[in-house]
C-alpha cells in the first residue's frame, strides 16, 4: 500500500481540551450618547373570529390530531390614521383516518383505515385603530417640489411705445427645488397566538352494511376559531442615552 493510500484510511481523533477565559473590558461611550434603535410604539391583543369549511379528499372515519401555526405575512401601521391592518393566515395540519379502499367492506366488529394527513390554510385580516401608544411615533415628513422662475425683459414689437418692455418669465426654462424623505417604516412583532376552535362534520352518513354501531364518515368539515393574537408593534428612532457610570462600574 502506498504512502497516499496509507493517509487516506487514517482515522482522525480529537480530545476536548479546557481553556482558560478572562473578562475582557469593551470601550463604552459614557455621558450622554445618541443611538437608534427599535421602539416599542405600542403592544396590542387582537381577536379574530373566522369560519371556514374544509373539504377533505376521501373519506373521513374520525379526526386524530389538529397542529396549528399561526403566520403573519402583513402588519402595517398607516401613519397618521394609527390604523393597523393585519393579514395572515392558520396553518391547520389535520390527522386523521380514512377506510381502507371500499368503505362497503367493513364488518360488524372492525373497520379498516389508514392514517392520513391533510394541510390547509385558513385566512385572516382585519384592520383595528391604535388609541393609546407606549411612545409616539415619529411621523412620516412629506416630501415637497417647487418651481420658481427668473425675470426676464424682452423688447415689444412694433405697435407698442418704444420705451416700453416685456417682462415676464423665460418659457424655455425650468427650474425646481426638490426634496424627499426617507422615513421609518413601523414593523410588527408576533408575540403570542391562542386559538379556541370548533369543528363539526356537516355531511357525515353512516357506514353501509353491517358496520359497528355509531360508525360513520364524512368529508366536509365545518370551522369555527376565535384567535388571540398579541402583537407588539416598533419603530427605528433616534434616542438619547444618559449614563453616569464610570468604567469601573462595568466590570
Amino acid at each position: 500500500m502506498s504512502e497516499t493510500n496509507k493517509n487516506h484510511d487514517c482515522h482522525v481523533t480529537s480530545k476536548l481540551n479546557e481553556c482558560e477565559s478572562y473578562p475582557h473590558h469593551p470601550h463604552v461611550s459614557l455621558g450622554k450618547v445618541i443611538s437608534k434603535i427599535p421602539v416599542v410604539l405600542a403592544e396590542l391583543k387582537l381577536q379574530l373570529n373566522l369560519d371556514a369549511t374544509i373539504h377533505f379528499p376521501e373519506p373521513v372515519l374520525e379526526i386524530k390530531d389538529i397542529k396549528k401555526q399561526v403566520k403573519l405575512t402583513q402588519c402595517r401601521l398607516l401613519l397618521p390614521s394609527n390604523k393597523l391592518f393585519v393579514k395572515g393566515f392558520v396553518r391547520k395540519n389535520i390527522q386523521y383516518a380514512s377506510p381502507c379502499n371500499d368503505i362497503d367492506q367493513s364488518s360488524s366488529c372492525s373497520i379498516s383505515s389508514d392514517l392520513h394527513s391533510y394541510t390547509v390554510d385558513i385566512p385572516f385580516d382585519c384592520v383595528t385603530e391604535i388609541k393609546k401608544y407606549c411612545s409616539l411615533p415619529v411621523m412620516p415628513q412629506v416630501n415637497n417640489r417647487q418651481e420658481f422662475d427668473f425675470l426676464v425683459s424682452k423688447s415689444l414689437p412694433s405697435g407698442y411705445p418704444e420705451r416700453d418692455e416685456l417682462l415676464t418669465s423665460d418659457l424655455s426654462q425650468y427650474h425646481q427645488e426638490s426634496s424627499q424623505y426617507y422615513n421609518e417604516l413601523p414593523f410588527c412583532e408576533l408575540i403570542s397566538s391562542k386559538i379556541i376552535e370548533w369543528d363539526e362534520a356537516v355531511d357525515r352518513l353512516p357506514l353501509p352494511n353491517s358496520a359497528p354501531l355509531g360508525e360513520g364518515y364524512f368529508t366536509t368539515m365545518e370551522e369555527k376559531m376565535v384567535l388571540d393574537l398579541c402583537i407588539k408593534v416598533l419603530q427605528q428612532q433616534q434616542v438619547c442615552i444618559s449614563s453616569r457610570h464610570h468604567e469601573d462600574d462595568c466590570d
